[in-house]
């Protein structure tokens, strides 16, 4: 006799704001550093946060249940994941992206069904204010936490990047959108041989010049200005683009991937990694659903399939192209000019 359907994963889907804002709030009054510093009994770390006494126990133990806390003889502390990626004072932080979904994204998803009908952003645009990626570049302090972020969650994937590929034939490459630069770090680190740029707006230049020095690494990596809709992309016999693509329109890919042809020697590489969409457009939900996020934070931004992005590459004149799994949601799509 087959299993029965049950409504449980529906229930758990159509109601999992409670627990996605339930680790936010978390994030948001620094529960994890808190507990990092030191693990504390319910009466303590109420006090600490400054929590009301009806929510606190209800709060902490609820994530417990979700396996960001643990408690033991009534003594929280937190969980190794919990520890290592939602601690403040750790460079492997990743709270910095959630913060982010916290304060903008968790309100603008609930104009999603607007989105769906206009297909217009529903961003701080939609209400005549300034974009949040202007105002934040015009901001140094939450322009460095925001790229710090980046760091975070892309850095396994920027590992597996520096790695995976063969970079044995090359001797440097560019990294566009290089935000913080790990990518970079990570490719220099792992092959000796290669020197490298990163490409990015000028504000972007002071925390990856920071970020490369702490890694001793300045010899050998060096921060390019510009912009690249109106720049030419620097030559160089590998370049990569990590999270760029999905942010802009059709053509505006399409002239990107032109523009990273034309920087390249013949058998040079173009790498571009993001959460690619799965061909058959059915078991990615990470890619789909940050597809969606474009929509509600771009003007014509959208994800895509890798045999997408190969049609795009064979379109600007690469020879040949093939599509890599990194880690989790992240593939690279790998053009050969």
């Amino acid at each position: 006799m087959g299993t029965q359907p049950n409504p449980d994963k529906i229930m758990e889907i159509g109601l999992g704001f409670w627990a996605s804002k339930t680790l936010l709030s978390a994030i948001e009054m620094e529960v994890f550093s808190e507990l990092a510093r030191n693990p504390e009994d319910l009466e303590t770390l109420r006090q600490r946060l400054g929590l009301h006494e009806r929510a606190a126990r209800d709060f902490f133990d609820a994530l417990v249940a979700l396996g960001f806390l643990e408690r033991e003889e009534g003594i929280y502390r937190n969980s190794p994941e919990a520890d290592l990626f939602l601690d403040k004072h750790k460079p492997s932080y990743i709270g910095g992206m959630l913060e982010m979904a916290n304060h903008r994204l968790y309100g603008f998803w609930g104009d999603l069904t607007e989105g769906l009908r206009t297909g217009a952003l529903q961003s701080e645009a939609k209400h005549g204010n300034v974009p949040f990626f202007e105002a934040l570049y015009a901001d140094p302090a939450r322009l460095r936490e925001f790229l710090r972020g980046m760091t975070g969650i892309s850095h396994g994937a920027n590992l597996t990047i520096a790695r995976q590929f063969d970079w044995s034939g090359y001797s440097s490459f560019v990294d566009v959108g290089t935000a913080q630069g790990d990518l970079a770090v990570q490719i220099a680190r792992a092959n000796p041989q290669l020197s490298g740029l990163g490409f990015d707006l000028p504000a972007v230049g002071p925390p990856f010049e920071e970020y490369v020095e702490e890694n001793g690494l300045a010899g050998r990596l060096r921060f390019v200005g510009g912009d690249f809709f109106h720049d030419p992309i620097p030559a160089a016999d590998v370049v990569t683009m990590g999270h760029v693509l999905h942010d802009w329109d059709l053509e505006q890919k399409r002239m990107l991937i032109r523009k990273a042809h034309e920087a390249l020697p013949a058998g040079g590489a173009l790498i571009v990694y993001e959460s690619i969409i799965d061909d058959d457009r059915s078991s990615n939900a990470f890619g789909l659903l940050m597809s969606l996020n474009m929509l509600i934070e771009t003007e014509a931004g959208f994800d895509y399939t890798a045999a997408d992005c190969m049609g795009w590459m064979l379109e600007a004149g690469f020879s040949d192209t093939r599509a890599e799994h990194l880690v989790g949601p992240d593939s690279m799509v790998i053009g050969i000019k």
